[in-house]
């Protein structure tokens, strides 16, 4: 498996783990009365579920962008060897005056 495609789907767990651990944190402290609505409604339980899927599609796609915009880049030329900076000397300028 190439190992863009195991960093993908690694990450997606991850997210998902994100999003189980996040709406079970919104049960378990009532957030908005969610665990009454959840549990007294007749869709309740599907709402959980689009709850927890809507929020893991999220999580894991920000946890895949951290995770590609962290990967190490070798070919970086950001050194700071670019010589000795020798300052510019004044020079002055002509401008000329329109006079009206």
């Amino acid at each position: 498996m190439p190992d863009l495609i195991r960093l993908y789907i690694q990450q997606c767990l991850i997210g998902f783990a994100l999003s189980a651990a996040f709406v079970a944190m919104l049960f378990t402290f009532n957030v908005m009365n969610l665990w009454h609505l959840v549990t007294h409604t007749e869709g309740g339980w599907l709402a959980a579920f689009l709850l927890f899927m809507f929020n893991g599609i999220v999580f894991s796609g920000v946890q895949f962008g951290i995770a590609i915009m962290r990967m190490k880049d070798d070919d970086d030329d950001d050194d700071d060897d670019r010589g000795m900076m020798i300052p510019a000397d004044a020079v002055p300028v002509r401008v000329a005056a329109n006079r009206r």
